[in-house]
């Protein structure tokens, strides 16, 4: 594989090459083709496409296969993810939901489709990503539920010991165990108050206009095929997709 059609350049390499299983220091077999697995990964994780037509260059499809198994287990896409995505700027913080298809032979794991973070509507099989970013937009945590759950679900796991200062967040989040939550933190809460409400609750637009940036978030996710229709069977495996996709974006 000609190391110009890689898309992690060297110096994003560099700072996780050290994070990865088969380094000298682990025991056992050496990680000497590391890059080109990361590679192989990534070009599925853009394209979408099926773990058996992964290009013969990357090497035998089902060894690729197994040895992503064995990272997603040992969260090593999770730790790429930390490691380029840098120190988050909490002068405010972004919350938001996004729901992607999951595609059919996405079904069948272990423990059914609820374990999975799959869930059923009239829309079919959906998977529903609820993410927290920083004031730049930038990932820093998301959770993955059946796509008719409801977005606040995901968020006590999201803000769970994060200090920020305004918590921005669309209608769905208007519920009063997240603005009282909020209020004993001592953060605002930057959410449209839903029609319903009988107290009048003001919101500042000026702050609220900068949500935009999270909706930009998952726009660039969903750029990764695998990111935008959910083809893995296994939770954990789809959450290393997106670990994978937001590294190489915190990475440009």
């Amino acid at each position: 594989m000609d190391q110009d059609r890689f898309v992690v350049g060297d110096t994003a390499w560099e700072k996780v090459a050290s994070l990865l299983p088969g380094k000298p220091t682990d025991p056992g077999g050496r990680g000497k083709d590391n890059r080109l697995f990361f590679e192989a990964v990534l070009w599925r994780v853009r394209a979408g496409a099926p773990w058996r037509d992964l290009p013969n260059a990357f090497g035998k499809w089902n060894s690729v296969f197994q040895r992503f198994r064995r990272w997603v287990k040992g969260g090593v896409f999770e730790r790429v993810f930390a490691c380029l995505s840098g120190e988050p700027d909490f002068e405010y913080a972004l919350i938001d939901g996004t729901i992607v298809t999951a595609h059919q032979k996405a079904s069948g794991a272990k423990g059914g489709t609820q374990a999975q973070a799959i869930g059923r509507s009239r829309g079919g099989l959906t998977t529903k990503i609820v993410a927290l970013a920083d004031a730049l937009g930038n990932l820093v945590r998301f959770v993955l539920l059946p796509g008719q759950r409801h977005d606040t679900v995901g968020v006590p796991p999201l803000i769970e010991g994060v200090a920020f200062g305004t918590l921005l967040g669309d209608k769905a989040f208007d519920v009063d165990w997240l603005r009282a939550d909020l209020d004993a933190r001592g953060a605002a809460a930057v959410i449209p108050p839903k029609a319903n409400r009988k107290a009048q609750i003001n919101l500042d637009r000026d702050i609220y206009r900068w949500r935009h940036l999270i909706e930009n978030t998952f726009a660039k996710l969903k750029e990764f095929r695998a990111v935008a229709t959910r083809y893995d069977k296994t939770d954990t495996s789809y959450a290393a997709s997106i670990h994978l996709a937001a590294a190489v974006i915190a990475s440009r």
